[in-house]
C-alpha cells in the first residue's frame, strides 16, 4: 500500500460519516445527564474551523455550547507590536521577514502588506529556517524576523537562533512576540462574567508542552480539560471526554489527542527555547488587555540580538485603538460571537478586515464567514 494511500485512509476514519454520527449521538444522549449547561472553549482557532467546517456545532444538543478562545496568535497580536513592525520593515536596508497571516494585519497606519507595496521588503516564509538564506544572500541588509506564535512555534525561532549563531550569521534580529496558553486561559477564568466550564486544549501547543502544563488549571478552577486533535472524529471524542468527565464530577487533564501528545514536554524543543529566551512581565493582547507572564523576551546576554532594543529609536511609543465597532476583544474573550458584531460580513471581511479576527485562518471571524454566519 502506498504513503498517499494510508494517509488517506487515516484521514478518511477520522472523518467517516458513520463514525462522527456516532459519537455525536452518544454525546447527545449522556448530556441529558449533565447537571449543567456546558460552555466548551475551543482555545485553538484550528478548533473553531473544524467545528464550524464539519457542522459539530449543529449535532449537539441545546446544553452545550461552543465559546471561542484567544488561540489564534496573529488575531492576538496587539497594535503597538504591529506598529513596530512597520516601523521596522521602514528603516533603511532591512527586509522584515515573518509568518503567513501576520502582513495583513492591520495596525494604526495600515498593514505589512501595505509597507511592502509601498516598496518595503516585507517577507514571509513558511519555516523561520528560510531566513538563514535570507540573511546569507543579503549581507549587507539588517534582516529582522518577526516572530509571533505560541509554543508551538517557539522552539523553531529558538532553533533559528541557535543555527545563525552556529554559522556566524550576524545580520538576524529578533523581534520576538512568543505568547503561552496557560496564562490567558487562567485570565478567562479568573473573570467574574465568564460561562467558560470545560476546555478543548489545542493539540499542537500541547505536542511541545506536554497536557501537564493544564493540569493546575484543571485543579485550581475545577474544570475538565482535554488535549484535542484537529480531525471532526477527535474533537467529537473529546467533547464526550469532557461530558463525562462533567456527570461524574471530576475535573482533571485528560488526552484525547494521545497519538501525538503525552503528559510530558517534548524536552529538547524545551532546553532549546530556554537557552535563549525567558519569561517577559508584560504583554498586551490584543483586545483582551496585559496578561502577566504570559509571552517571552530575548534573555539579557542576547539583547544585541534583540530588535525591540538595537532598534528602539525607530519604534513608535504610541498606537492607536481598535476600530470602535470591532468586537474582537470579546470574541476572543468568548463573551460574543462574530455575528454578534454590526459589521461582521458587512463592513468587515476577510479582504476588507477591520479587526484581527477577520484577517486570520485561524480567526473566528474568518470561520464563520466563511463556513456560516450562525452557531
Amino acid at each position: 500500500m502506498s504513503k498517499e494511500l494510508t494517509l488517506s485512509t487515516l484521514f478518511d476514519g477520522f472523518r467517516d460519516k458513520e463514525t462522527i454520527f456516532a459519537v455525536a449521538k452518544k454525546i447527545s444522549k449522556l448530556a441529558e445527564k449533565l447537571p449543567e449547561k456546558m460552555y466548551i472553549m475551543e482555545v485553538c482557532g484550528g478548533h473553531t474551523h473544524t467545528i464550524m467546517k464539519y457542522g459539530i456545532n449543529q449535532m449537539m444538543p441545546e446544553n452545550i455550547d461552543f465559546v471561542h478562545g484567544p488561540g489564534c496568535p496573529v488575531c492576538i497580536m496587539p497594535k503597538s507590536r504591529i506598529d513596530a513592525a512597520l516601523a521596522l520593515a521602514n528603516m533603511k536596508d532591512t527586509i522584515l521577514v515573518t509568518l503567513g497571516d501576520m502582513i495583513k494585519v492591520p495596525g494604526s497606519n495600515g498593514s505589512l502588506a501595505k509597507a511592502r507595496g509601498e516598496g518595503c521588503d516585507v517577507r514571509f516564509v513558511y519555516s523561520p529556517t528560510e531566513i538563514l538564506k535570507i540573511a546569507a544572500e543579503n549581507p549587507d541588509k539588517k534582516v529582522v524576523y518577526f516572530a509571533i506564535g505560541f509554543e508551538t512555534t517557539t522552539p523553531m525561532t529558538a532553533a533559528l537562533i541557535d543555527r545563525a549563531i552556529a554559522k556566524g550569521i550576524q545580520n538576524i534580529y529578533y523581534a520576538i512576540n512568543h505568547v503561552t496558553v496557560p496564562e490567558p486561559m487562567c485570565a478567562i477564568m479568573d473573570d467574574d462574567e465568564t460561562k467558560v466550564n470545560a476546555f478543548l486544549a489545542p493539540a499542537h501547543v500541547s505536542v511541545i508542552t506536554g497536557a501537564k502544563i493544564y493540569t493546575p488549571i484543571s485543579e485550581k478552577y475545577k474544570v475538565p480539560i482535554v488535549a484535542a486533535g484537529f480531525e471532526p472524529a477527535d474533537i467529537l471524542k473529546a467533547i464526550l471526554m469532557l461530558v463525562e468527565q462533567k456527570i461524574s464530577g471530576i475535573c482533571e487533564t485528560q488526552i484525547e489527542y494521545d497519538r501525538s501528545v503525552g503528559f510530558e514536554p517534548n524536552q529538547k524543543a524545551k532546553e532549546t527555547v530556554e537557552r535563549y529566551m525567558e519569561v517577559d512581565d508584560f504583554f498586551v493582547w490584543r483586545g483582551i488587555g496585559p496578561i502577566p507572564k504570559s509571552s517571552l523576551r530575548l534573555k539579557g546576554e542576547f539583547a544585541h540580538l534583540d530588535a525591540y532594543k538595537v532598534f528602539s529609536d525607530f519604534i513608535p511609543k504610541e498606537s492607536s485603538d481598535d476600530h470602535k465597532l470591532c468586537i474582537c476583544g470579546e470574541v476572543l474573550k468568548g463573551k460574543a460571537k462574530p455575528y454578534d458584531c454590526k459589521v461582521f460580513g458587512t463592513a468587515c471581511t476577510p479582504s476588507s478586515p477591520l479587526g484581527s479576527c477577520m484577517v486570520s485562518s485561524e480567526g473566528a471571524c474568518a470561520a464563520y464567514f466563511k463556513y456560516g454566519k450562525s452557531i
